[in-house]
């Protein structure tokens, strides 16, 4: 059982976590709504509970997404809990596209049942950007290179056939 004690110092950590931490119920209703996740999706908590998962889900991606999360709540599975950090897009407060990792933990009852799932959230929107310019060009220097390449080629032919 815990303390008051360690229930304050929970509470602090994840009031105070840089990181979002966010805990859905298995309606999807936002039931937990912390400062991390205030930075990054523009919303208060008092917006934010109560509402919807809906609420930072673009609007092209909500079928996939509620099938996926009624899955996980169905089987009580998910394999964003230890290995893999899913990497989605999702939606600010101000409309733009933001891009997150995170990792979802399953909450259950003392029976077993899913309460819910908590996810730990990280805004990487400047990293992915940066890796598509770093594509970008690598993809670009690659067409130059070929170029170069057939240039140097019928370098060398001409100055072969003479």
């Amino acid at each position: 059982m815990l303390t008051y004690t360690h229930k304050c110092l929970y509470q602090q950590i994840v009031d105070n976590a840089y990181d979002g931490i966010i805990f859905a119920d298995t309606k999807g209703l936002i039931r937990l709504w912390n400062s991390g996740t205030e930075a990054i999706f523009g919303y208060s908590a008092e917006k934010a509970l109560g509402q919807s998962l809906d609420l930072i889900i673009p609007e092209r991606f909500p079928a996939r997404h509620w099938e996926a999360y009624h899955r996980v709540m169905e089987t009580g599975v998910t394999k964003h809990a230890h290995e893999d950090l899913l990497g989605v897009p999702a939606l600010h407060k101000d409309g733009s596209r933001i891009s997150i990792e995170f990792r979802m933990v399953l909450v259950f009852d003392d029976a077993g049942s899913v309460l819910g799932a908590a996810a730990i959230i990280r805004d990487v929107t400047k990293r992915w950007q940066q890796e598509k310019e770093l594509r970008e060009q690598i993809d670009t220097l690659k067409a130059k290179l070929k170029e170069l390449s057939k240039m140097s080629s019928h370098t060398a032919n001409s100055a072969d056939s003479k």
